[in-house]
């Protein structure tokens, strides 16, 4: 690293778990992050402050005057662009030394796996369950870490799904596909602005503790949230072995 680079990390580098040798790993990291909306905005803004090396941003949607309520990641100025593009810029000003790839299209199930077995880790912060099963998939089949977060009204969650341990649960475990779950969407329930913030940095945490080596991750547990009553809850869960997805029988099986 060069003097502007041990300046600019400089609280990360103080850190004893953290060190030199962490901000390295952290700069040779790639990133997926699905969503750059209110949960990928505040997840991608501290890994280019963290100084990851490459993030590749995905995300299909165009931002309107009504994401700004909570997608810091946009601005006034951005409204009526692609989000990965708007995404990009804000990125690129706030640290020139992250390589910032825009992905303006929705990724499908091979373009998934293409990116989830090129990346160190993968962010989902989406807003649908089809795509957080569509990415779990492409992580189990990659053995490619995921940090996954939700966030609707006033309730938050967040979870980490290392699929390169044997023992450790996927998202299908925890959320099995197919059940009768009501999918609720911001557009017509609502969400409070700082609550996705909280969520996503959540996740940004986690992250980088798996990039850098240090800690203990979210694995089997979820930490959950309720803003209302500013009450934290973690419930623990296991690996389902008749898991479609990761168990015995599933196609992750043997990857």
């Amino acid at each position: 690293m060069n003097d502007d680079q041990l300046l600019r990390y400089a609280r990360h580098i103080l850190l004893d778990e953290f060190g030199i040798e962490g901000q390295e790993r952290l700069s040779a990291a790639r990133v997926l992050v699905v969503g750059a909306g209110g949960l990928g905005s505040p997840a991608a803004l501290y890994l280019a402050a963290a100084g990851v090396g490459e993030i590749i941003l995905a995300d299909d949607d165009v931002v309107e005057l009504s994401n700004l309520q909570r997608q810091i990641l946009h601005r006034t100025d951005t409204v009526g662009l692609p989000k990965a593009e708007s995404g990009q810029r804000t990125l690129a000003a706030l640290n020139p030394d992250v390589r910032v790839v825009p992905i303006t299209r929705r990724l499908d199930d091979a373009a998934l796996g293409h990116w989830a077995g090129r990346v160190d880790l993968v962010l989902d912060c989406c807003d649908n369950f089809a795509t957080r099963h569509a990415v779990n998939r492409a992580c189990v089949a990659t053995r490619t870490p995921l940090v996954s977060g939700a966030a609707i009204r006033f309730s938050g969650q967040v979870s980490v799904f290392d699929l390169r341990r044997a023992e450790a649960p996927c998202y299908h475990c925890l959320f099995p596909e197919g059940d009768d779950v009501e999918e609720l969407r911001c557009a017509t329930t609502g969400v409070l602005g700082p609550l996705v913030g909280v969520v996503g940095v959540m996740q940004a945490i986690e992250a980088i503790k798996l990039l850098a080596g240090m800690g203990e991750p979210l694995v089997g547990r979820l930490l959950c949230v309720d803003a209302l009553t500013m009450q934290w809850q973690t419930v623990r869960y296991v690996k389902d072995p008749e898991c479609a997805v990761c168990g015995e029988a599933g196609c992750g099986s043997g990857a």
